[in-house]
């Protein structure tokens, strides 16, 4: 049941709130700050249970899927935090030219101040807790808005969050696009939206209005490269955790593989055992197991079951899976083959359990295919020859690149995850995270010796020989 649509009036208190306390958040120190990180980690740990029966009631989500892909990554942003903390917030010293010699430097990291996170549905517990850690970090005060969608984690969200935190320091809205927009029409400081690329620009034009800042994490096709030089039984298996994990709603799940045409029938053939291995040998062995889930609601199920017949229709063969179950919202885990660069399945972002296999005659093709489409928010390849990997990152663009693997750069906190283009906008996780809710605010000391009254009017003839002199020392 959906929540009851707050009060535009309740909306603006609960803002004016954040914005009466943000001051007082914004003075705390690092050992204050940490001290709430550590107060929200025992607040998810002690309710580990309910998280996983929330799961599992918004789209029948596995106890240890749950574990691995939603709270595993909430607490190992805590700890990374935790650990570096103060030194992230103390100030950067800075060179300076000579030209300004007698100044010192320094860059000095502050809040941005009032910020809003809306989550998404596909990992609503893990893309709601990862950027609020963050913001508290950098010494924000915001509005977190969990999704709709995902009812059951929702109100575990709201129990957890409101235990640790103020309404006035963090405050929790649910509800629909309606709340959304309501929302959006606020001047907060900084807006970090994680969904649809059609979203994303609703939130970029909101931001703009209020000359406000943006972390935008949004998704798009992120294609897989196999050269011949991979091994395809580990490709294969790499390839079907990373697609049809989270059943595949997932948004740097490789979205379509591309494969030399004198391989296709291996790296099949590889593809089918893996998906044997991880979720049953019969097409009833994977409706049943309880590692694999459901599609999130009706909507979505109809989509990508229009997808498959509309691509089945236009030529595209089943290998396997292609057994769907409307009453269970239920797609099997599909590897389609004979797929044309045109057909529905290629037409945008799958997000969900499709896996459309292309081939190419020559490695030539490859790039300029990806090239033409949007820049993806991942790039997988799998293969040992070096050379050829190194020109594929330097001739094509993406959010990230994992190469011999999927989805794992996204758990190393000290790179940065986000997006390019359509994919996104900024960046987040560990020092990056902290980077995006903050402000780098330059400082500059005069010191004692002031080089610069040498030049101050009226501009005679010995201002211009200093100038003179300081261009040929300096420039």
């Amino acid at each position: 049941m959906a929540e009851p649509a707050l009060a535009p009036d309740r909306i603006h208190e609960l803002f004016r709130g954040l914005q009466a306390n943000r001051a007082a958040v914004k003075r705390t120190r690092a050992h204050e700050r940490i001290a709430k990180l550590e107060k929200l980690r025992e607040a998810i740990t002690s309710r580990e249970t309910k998280i996983r029966e929330a799961l599992a009631a918004d789209f029948r989500k596995s106890p240890v899927e749950v574990d691995l892909t939603e709270v595993f990554p909430v607490l190992t942003e805590i700890k990374d935090a935790i650990k570096h903390l103060h030194r992230w917030m103390r100030p950067s010293r800075i060179e300076t030219p000579m030209s300004l010699f007698g100044t010192h430097s320094e860059v000095v990291y502050e809040p941005k101040g009032v910020v809003l996170i809306i989550g998404p549905w596909n990992y609503p517990f893990q893309l709601v807790l990862a950027p609020m850690i963050a913001a508290i970090a950098a010494g924000n005060v915001m509005v977190v808005k969990p999704s709709e969608l995902t009812a059951h984690t929702s109100k575990v969200l709201v129990e957890l969050i409101s235990e640790v935190f103020a309404e006035n320091e963090i405050a929790v809205v649910e509800g629909d696009a309606v709340e959304t927009q309501k929302l959006l029409a606020l001047p907060f400081e900084h807006f970090f939206f994680t969904g649809s690329t059609k979203v994303g620009r609703i939130v970029a034009q909101a931001a703009a209005n209020h000359l406000a800042s943006t972390t935008l994490e949004l998704g798009g096709k992120s294609p897989a490269i196999v050269d011949d030089s991979a091994d395809l039984p580990s490709a294969a298996r790499r390839l079907v955790w990373g697609k049809f994990v989270n059943g595949g709603q997932t948004c740097i799940a490789p979205d379509y593989i591309m494969v030399s045409e004198g391989r296709e029938k291996a790296l099949v053939d590889a593809l089918k055992a893996s998906i044997t291995d991880l979720y049953g040998a019969s097409e009833d062995d994977r409706k049943k197991s309880a590692d694999f889930c459901r599609i999130i609601n009706t909507r979505n199920f109809d989509r990508l079951n229009g997808m498959l017949e509309a691509s089945v229709k236009a030529g595209a063969k089943v290998e396997t899976g292609g057994v769907t179950d409307a009453a269970e919202r239920y797609i099997a885990p599909t590897v389609l083959t004979n797929v044309k660069a045109d057909s529905a399945v290629m037409a945008e972002e799958i997000f969900g359990p499709l896996l459309p296999i292309l081939t190419y005659k020559s490695f030539d093709e490859v790039v300029p295919f990806i090239m033409e489409r949007d820049k993806p928010l991942a790039l997988y390849m799998f293969g040992n020859d070096e050379h050829r990997i190194d020109s594929v990152i330097a001739q094509t663009t993406a959010g990230g690149t994992c190469i011999n693997n999927t989805l794992i750069h996204f758990a190393n906190q000290n790179l940065p995850f986000g997006g390019v283009g359509a994919s996104g906008q900024g960046n987040y996780h560990g020092f990056y995270g902290f980077k995006a809710f903050s402000h780098e605010r330059a400082v500059l000391r005069q010191g004692r010796i002031d080089m610069l009254k040498q030049v101050y009017p009226p501009y005679g003839a010995k201002v211009q020989k200093m100038l003179k002199w300081m261009t040929r020392l300096f420039t």
